[in-house]
C-alpha cells in the first residue's frame, strides 16, 4: 500500500478495527465500519488504548452511508468482503472508491472450504466439496462465509469496473506460529494456501 499518509482509508468490516488504527497512527484517514455494535465497542477501546482517534460507523458494507468517491482505499480482513454478497459489496465499494483506487481484502482460499470435513469437524487432505457453483456457505454457528471460484470472482470484478492487480496466496513461514489454531493447521497451509488476498483497482 506505500505511504498512508493523507490517503482516505475504509476498513470494511473492521471487526476492532486494528487495521483502521495502525492505519491512523501511520497517518491515513481511516474510517472503520462494522456491522455489529459490540464489535464496535471493541474497537472504540482499542483505538483509545492506542491513542488514536477512529471515525466508527455501524453499517453494513452493503450498503454504507458515505458519498460517492470518498475513499482511496478500501480493504477489507475476513471483513466484509467474506460475510456479505460480492453482488453487492463491489458495485458498493465501485461507488466509494476515487478513480484509480485500491480495493484490497483477504478471504478464504476456495481450497480451505473445498477440503474441510464437516463430519468430522477438521480440515481434510481431500476434496469434500465442489468447487463449481461454490458461493455462500452457512456453518452451524449463524456465520457465513462468501467463497467464490477465481474465475467468477474475476468476472465480477471486470463488471464492476475494476482491474486485478495481484493476487496474493498466503502461506506461512517455516516455523511460524498462530493463536488462530481452529482455522487451519500449520501443515496443511505450507502445502496449500488457505488464504489469499486479492488486490484490485477501480477503473
Amino acid at each position: 500500500m506505500g505511504d498512508v499518509t493523507g490517503r482516505a482509508v475504509l476498513e470494511l468490516g473492521c471487526g476492532a478495527a486494528q487495521w483502521s488504527t495502525a492505519l491512523t497512527a501511520a497517518g491515513a484517514a481511516a474510517v472503520g465500519l462494522d456491522l455489529s455494535a459490540g464489535q464496535l465497542r471493541h474497537a472504540r477501546r482499542h483505538a483509545e488504548d492506542q491513542k488514536q482517534r477512529v471515525p466508527l460507523v455501524l453499517a453494513t458494507g452493503e450498503q454504507t452511508p458515505f458519498r460517492d468517491a470518498s475513499f482511496d482505499v478500501v480493504l477489507s480482513d475476513h471483513g466484509a468482503m467474506s460475510f456479505c454478497d460480492p453482488e453487492r459489496t463491489l458495485p458498493e465499494v465501485a461507488r466509494l472508491l476515487r478513480p484509480g483506487g485500491l480495493l484490497a481484502f483477504c478471504a478464504s482460499s476456495p481450497l480451505l472450504a473445498m477440503t474441510w470435513d464437516s463430519d468430522h469437524d477438521r480440515q481434510s487432505e481431500r476434496l469434500q466439496r465442489k468447487y463449481f457453483g461454490m458461493r455462500r456457505l452457512d456453518f452451524d454457528d449463524g456465520t457465513v462465509d462468501f467463497v467464490l471460484p477465481w474465475g467468477e470472482w474475476l468476472r465480477l470484478f471486470r463488471r464492476f469496473g475494476f482491474d486485478v492487480e495481484d493476487l496474493v496466496e498466503l502461506r506461512p513461514p517455516k516455523g511460524a506460529s498462530t493463536t488462530y489454531v481452529d482455522y487451519v493447521p500449520y501443515g496443511w497451509a505450507r502445502r496449500w494456501p488457505a488464504e489469499q488476498i486479492w488486490k484490485v483497482r477501480r477503473e
